[in-house]
């Protein structure tokens, strides 16, 4: 009798790559804070402030915490000025002069500051990104503003690559963008298991960079050459 051999893993037929998932335009399309939206007032988050204060064992009373409800709102103001910010505005000015440029255009190492959502911790890094246009180009400078205002707002890394991408890929309309975002948290590094130096890796392709793995590669090339 001959014997019956089963496959272990049977072969399946390869599935066709699933694309990610579409964010919602309004996400990356205008200012996150509307100017009929109710916030509480600059008094409301100062005595805020004051009531953290208490809560770890602090004196706000004491001379040196005086001033200290004030600042924390005023570093606010500054570091979540994303919310007020519109990405569109930042890409809506692009240039013809292009000569025939038919390569990607890539804007690496850009240095970035943000808040993850979880603990309100900062995590810092760099993005590198990458776009193919088509017969238009967008300043240089207004990538890393871009980066900007999406990294001044709570959020996760995954969530600020994606968004990064996706209003350049719906706003400038290119054959493709790539990013890849890397950065170290400090609810990583400073708290909870404390690994200092520990990077996390997050990368978005569309277009070409997703289609061809060939101009994937490239790009990964260029942003880890050895110049770095």
């Amino acid at each position: 009798m001959d014997a019956l051999i089963k496959t272990i893993r049977p072969n399946k037929p390869s599935e066709p790559k699933e694309r990610p998932a579409e964010l919602d335009p309004s996400e990356f399309l205008a200012a996150a804070v509307r100017a009929d939206q109710p916030r509480p007032s600059r008094a409301e988050a100062e005595h805020a402030v004051q009531t953290l204060l208490s809560y770890i064992g602090e004196d706000p009373s004491r001379e040196g915490l005086l001033d200290t409800p004030r600042r924390v709102v005023e570093a606010y103001d500054e570091l979540y000025q994303g919310y007020h910010q519109c990405p569109a505005e930042v890409l809506n000015r692009t240039f013809g002069e292009t000569a025939g440029y038919d390569d990607f255009v890539l804007v690496r190492d850009i240095e970035f500051t943000s808040q993850c959502e979880h603990h309100m911790m900062p995590f810092y890094g760099k993005a590198h990104i990458a776009y193919t246009p088509v017969e238009r180009v967008v300043g240089l400078s207004k990538l890393a503003r871009l980066t900007d205002i999406f990294a001044r707002r709570l959020q996760t890394q995954e969530h600020l690559t994606a968004q990064v991408a996706a209003a350049i890929d719906e706003i400038l309309k290119p054959r493709g963008v790539a990013v890849l975002i890397e950065a170290e948290h400090t609810c990583m590094s400073v708290r909870g298991v404390a690994k200092h130096g520990a990077m996390t890796f997050t990368s978005r392709f569309t277009g070409v960079f997703r289609d061809n793995p060939a101009e994937q590669q490239r790009f990964l090339s260029l942003v880890r050459g050895p110049n770095r």
